[in-house]
C-alpha cells in the first residue's frame, strides 16, 4: 500500500441474529462467576442456569450495540468515499 491508500472499509451486514448474541453473552457469564460461584460452594448447573437466564436479558442489549457500531461504521465508510470539496 501506498502512504495515502487506505484500506478498503467493511462490507455493510446487519447485526447477528440473537440466539447467537444469547449463547455468546451466556457463555461469558459463565466464564466470569464460574470460579467464584464454585469457591463459594454453587453447583456447577446451578451456574450455568444463572448464566443462561443472564443470557436472555442481555441478549437484547448487546445485539442494539453491534447495531449501533455497524451504523456508525458503515457511516464512517460513506464519509471515506465521498470526496472532501472545499
Amino acid at each position: 500500500m501506498a502512504d495515502g491508500d487506505s484500506p478498503r472499509p467493511l462490507p455493510p451486514r446487519d447485526p447477528r441474529p440473537l440466539i447467537v448474541h444469547w449463547a455468546i453473552d451466556a457463555a461469558v457469564v459463565f466464564l466470569l462467576t464460574v470460579v467464584v460461584a464454585i469457591f463459594l460452594g454453587a453447583a456447577l448447573i446451578t451456574i450455568a442456569i444463572a448464566a443462561v437466564i443472564a443470557g436472555v436479558f442481555l441478549a437484547p442489549w448487546t445485539r442494539s450495540l453491534e447495531a449501533r457500531g455497524l451504523a456508525r461504521r458503515a457511516e464512517r465508510a460513506g464519509d471515506a468515499t465521498t470526496p472532501d470539496t472545499h
